[in-house]
C-alpha cells in the first residue's frame, strides 16, 4: 500500500495521504510526500498540485508513537519538505476535510492555497501533548492569521470550524459539499492560480499578520500574563508564546531555527512523556481484555434517573445532551419540581454565556420526562439510581427496580464507595446490575467509574463502557471494593492533609502546596467545595458501627468534626476550612486556626514546621501506594486506568500524566523508601505495599506492568 497515492485531473497532481485511520504524518507519508514533490517539480506535464487525505480526513498530525525515536536515516524531518513544497514554482493548494491538525494544519499552511470542506476541525493542539508546533506552525500561522489568533489558538491547542478558519484567514475558500467536491475545487483552484502571472502566494512571505506585534510591543508580555493561571506548572505554553514572538521579530529561517531548539527542548521532557502517556492512557482505558471487543451490546434509546438532587439532575442533563429521552423520578413532587427547575436554571446559565442556543435549551429539556411514579420505568433500557449513600436504601430501591423493569435493563448505581454486589444481590438478576460512578457534577465532570460486579455480564459491561463514550464520558472499568479506584485513594490523600494540619501545618499551606504542584485547588478548599457535611455524616456512622470509637488507629477526622459541629460545611454555609466573603473566594480564618492549635494540644502533639516537601510527599506518596494495592488486588485493570481516573475525576494535572505515571518519574525506590520511614514514624497505615516493594527490589516501574 503506497503511504501517498499520486492521481491525475488533467494537469493537475492530486496528492492522497494515505496512512488509515488518521493519515498520521510518520515516516512512510514523509517519504512519499517528499519523493512526489521532487518529481513533480520537474515533471513538465504538471502546472499545479492538490494535496489531500485519503478516507475520512486530511491529516490529523503527527504519529505520536515516533516522538522520542528516530526515523531511517534517508528519511526527513516534516519541516524541510514543508519548505521544498512552499517553495514550489507551481501552485500548492491544500484540500482539507474533516480534520487537519497538527502537522496536518502545518502540511495545509505550507500549501500555497487552501481549501476547506464542510464540518471540518482545523488546529494547532500541540500543547495538550506537552510540546509546540515543531514543522513552522509557530512561524506560519502568526503570518497568516495574524499575532492574537496564532497566540489564543496555538497556546490554547483549540480546534476551530472550517467558518472560524475562514474568517481568521487561515483557509481562502469555503465548499458546501462531499469529499470530491472539495476536491474539485481544489483543482479548479490549482488551474487558475497556474495561469496567473502572480507568483505563488507563500506563508513564509507573509508579513501583514505580524503587524499588530509591531504596532503593540507589549502584546506578548499582556497574554503571558492572562495564561498564567491556566498554563501554570507547564513549560510548552510559554515556549508557543516564545517561538509566536520569534516570527514577529526574525527572519523566517530563524524563526524556524528557533522553533526547532525549542521543541527539542520539550519533547523528551517529563511534562511532554506525562502528556503522551495521557493521551495513550485514554485510548487503552476502553480496552477490557476479558471482555472479547465483539461482545454485542444491548440498545439503550432511554433512560430513567432516580433521583433529582444536585447528582441526578446533572446525570439526566448528561442524557439528555446526548439526545437520549430520560425520566427521572423523585419520591416528592416538591423535590422534583425543584430538581427540573434547577436543571433549567443550569442549562438558561450555559444559553446565557453564549454556549448553547435556546432552541438547542428547549430541546434537550423537552428530553427529560419527570415523574414520581417508578412504574413509569417499565420499558427504560438502563436505569441509573441515584439516591442518598445508604445501603439499606438502595438494596429496598433495587429490589422494587427488580419488580417494576423489563428483562434485559441495565439496573446501574451511582454509588461512590458502597458494595455493588451487595445492591446487586437485592435483585434476582445480578447480571444485569453494575456501578456508574459519575462525578459531581455530573454534567461537567468528564468521568464515569464503571464498577463489574461479580456477576455483571460482558454484554452490561461492553454496552456501559460504550455509553460512557456516546455520554461525552471517560469510562473506566474498575472492580467492587470500598470507594473503588478514585475515593478509596482520595481517603489516604486527605488523611494526610488533616493529620498535617493537627501537627503544625496550616490548611492554606497545604492547599498552597498542592495547587502549585499543579491541583485545581487543595484538598481543603476542595472539601468546602462538596460540602464538609458529607464526610462528616459519613464518619459519624462509621463511629456508630464501630461501637462508639472513631477508629482503631490515630482518628483524622477530630477537626473536621469540630468544624461541622459549628455549622461550618463549606462555600455553601459562607464558612467552613476557608471563609467565603465573595461566597467563593477561600480567606485564610483565624476562627479555625484557634480550633487547630487547641485540638493540637488537646491531642497531646506539638506543633512544628513542616516543610512544603513534606507536604507533598505526605500527601502524595501514599494516594500512589493505595494505587499500588489497588493495582494488586486486581481493581484497576492497569496503572494508566489509575492515572486516568485521577486526571478527570479529581483534576490530577495532565502535565505529570496521573499519579502512578507521575510516580515512576520521581522513582519507585524514592517513594518505597520514603513510605518506610513515614510507617515508623506515624503508624501501620502508611505500611509500604508489597507491589511496590517488589517493583522497587526489581527496578521496574508501574508501567512495565
Amino acid at each position: 500500500m503506497s503511504a501517498v497515492i499520486e492521481e491525475r485531473r488533467g494537469r493537475i497532481a492530486l496528492l492522497k495521504l494515505n496512512n488509515p485511520p488518521v493519515n498520521g504524518l510518520g515516516w512512510p507519508v514523509r517519504e512519499g510526500l517528499e519523493a512526489a514533490i521532487l518529481r513533480l517539480a520537474a515533471d513538465a506535464e504538471v502546472d499545479g498540485i492538490v494535496v489531500t487525505g485519503a478516507g475520512r480526513m486530511f491529516c490529523a498530525g503527527a504519529d505520536i508513537r515516533e516522538f522520542g525515536t528516530e526515523p531511517p536515516a534517508h528519511v526527513r524531518r516534516l519541516t524541510p519538505i514543508l519548505d521544498d513544497l512552499e517553495g514550489m514554482e507551481k501552485p500548492v493548494v491544500a484540500a482539507i476535510h474533516g480534520v487537519a491538525a497538527g502537522g496536518g494544519l502545518e502540511l495545509a499552511l505550507g500549501c500555497h492555497y487552501r481549501v476547506c470542506g464542510p464540518k471540518t476541525k482545523l488546529g494547532l493542539p500541540e500543547v495538550t501533548l506537552g510540546i509546540l508546533p515543531g514543522a513552522g506552525g509557530t512561524q506560519r500561522m502568526p503570518r497568516v492569521a495574524g499575532v492574537s489568533k496564532a497566540l489564543e489558538l496555538i497556546v490554547s491547542g483549540r480546534l476551530v470550524s472550517e467558518k472560524e478558519a475562514y474568517e481568521s484567514g487561515i483557509v481562502d475558500e469555503l465548499v458546501d459539499g462531499d469529499v470530491d467536491t472539495v476536491i474539485a475545487a481544489a483543482v479548479a483552484a490549482a488551474e487558475r492560480l497556474a495561469k496567473s502571472d502572480s507568483a505563488p502566494r507563500r506563508s513564509c512571505d507573509r508579513t501583514d499578520g505580524l503587524q499588530e506585534a509591531k504596532d503593540n510591543p507589549g502584546l506578548f508580555d499582556s497574554f503571558r500574563k492572562s495564561m498564567a493561571k491556566r498554563a501554570r506548572g507547564m513549560n510548552a505554553p510559554y515556549a508557543c508564546v516564545r517561538c509566536i514572538e520569534a516570527a514577529a521579530t526574525m527572519e523566517f529561517a530563524d524563526g524556524l531555527k528557533f522553533e526547532r531548539k525549542e521543541f527539542e527542548q520539550l519533547v523528551n521532557a517529563d511534562e511532554a512523556r506525562s502528556m503522551r502517556h495521557a493521551f495513550f492512557a485514554e485510548r487503552e482505558v476502553a480496552k477490557i481484555p476479558d471482555v472479547a471487543k465483539d461482545t454485542p451490546t444491548r440498545p439503550i434509546q432511554n433512560a430513567g434517573v432516580i433521583g433529582c438532587g444536585t447528582m441526578g439532575g446533572g446525570i439526566a442533563m448528561v442524557f439528555a445532551n446526548a439526545g437520549i429521552p430520560v425520566t427521572i423520578v423523585e419520591s416528592e413532587q416538591a423535590a422534583l419540581d425543584a430538581g427540573i427547575e434547577k436543571i433549567r436554571k443550569n442549562y438558561a446559565a450555559t444559553v446565557s454565556k453564549g454556549r448553547l442556543g435556546q432552541a438547542e435549551m428547549d430541546k434537550r429539556m423537552a428530553l427529560i420526562t419527570p415523574t414520581t411514579d417508578l412504574v413509569e420505568l417499565a420499558a427504560t433500557d438502563i436505569v441509573v439510581e441515584a439516591v442518598f449513600e445508604d445501603m439499606s436504601v438502595k438494596k429496598e430501591l433495587f429490589a422494587r427496580l427488580d419488580r417494576v423493569c423489563k428483562p434485559g435493563v441495565i439496573m446501574a448505581t451511582n454509588t461512590s464507595t458502597l458494595d455493588v454486589d451487595e445492591i446487586a444481590a437485592a435483585t434476582s438478576r445480578p447480571e444485569d446490575v453494575i456501578g456508574t460512578h459519575f462525578f459531581s457534577p455530573a454534567n461537567v465532570m468528564r468521568l464515569m467509574e464503571n464498577v463489574r460486579g461479580e456477576k455483571t455480564s460482558d454484554d452490561v459491561i461492553a454496552t456501559v463502557m460504550g455509553l460512557s463514550k456516546t455520554l461525552g464520558k471517560v469510562g473506566v472499568l474498575v472492580g467492587v471494593c470500598h470507594g473503588f479506584v478514585g475515593n478509596r485513594m482520595l481517603h489516604q490523600y486527605l488523611r494526610e492533609a488533616m493529620f498535617l494540619v493537627e501537627e503544625g501545618a496550616l490548611p492554606q499551606d497545604i492547599d498552597r502546596v498542592l495547587y502549585d504542584f499543579g491541583m485545581p485547588m487543595g484538598p481543603f478548599a476542595m472539601c468546602d467545595l462538596a460540602g464538609n457535611d458529607v464526610g462528616w455524616r459519613v464518619r459519624q456512622e462509621q463511629i456508630k458501627a464501630n461501637g462508639g470509637k472513631p477508629t482503631n488507629i490515630r482518628y483524622s477526622g477530630t477537626i473536621a468534626d469540630k468544624i461541622c459541629d459549628l455549622g461550618r460545611f463549606g462555600q455553601k454555609t459562607g464558612k467552613g476550612w476557608f471563609k467565603y466573603a465573595d461566597g467563593r473566594t477561600p480567606e485564610p480564618d483565624p476562627e479555625v486556626e484557634a480550633i487547630i492549635v487547641e485540638t493540637s494540644a488537646e491531642l497531646g502533639l506539638e506543633r512544628r514546621d513542616i516543610s512544603d516537601d513534606e507536604i507533598l510527599e505526605r500527601c502524595l506518596y501514599p494516594l500512589v501506594n493505595e494505587g499500588a494495592k489497588i493495582l494488586d488486588e486486581g481493581i484497576a485493570l492497569r496503572a494508566s486506568d489509575i492515572d486516568v481516573v485521577w486526571m478527570h475525576g479529581y483534576g490530577f494535572p495532565r502535565f505529570r500524566g496521573g499519579p502512578m505515571f507521575w510516580a515512576d518519574t520521581v522513582g519507585l525506590k524514592t517513594i518505597g523508601e520514603k513510605m518506610r520511614q513515614f510507617e515508623k514514624e506515624h503508624g501501620p497505615w502508611m505500611a509500604p505495599s508489597p507491589l511496590l516493594l517488589k517493583l522497587v527490589d526489581e527496578g521496574k516501574g508501574f508501567a512495565e506492568l
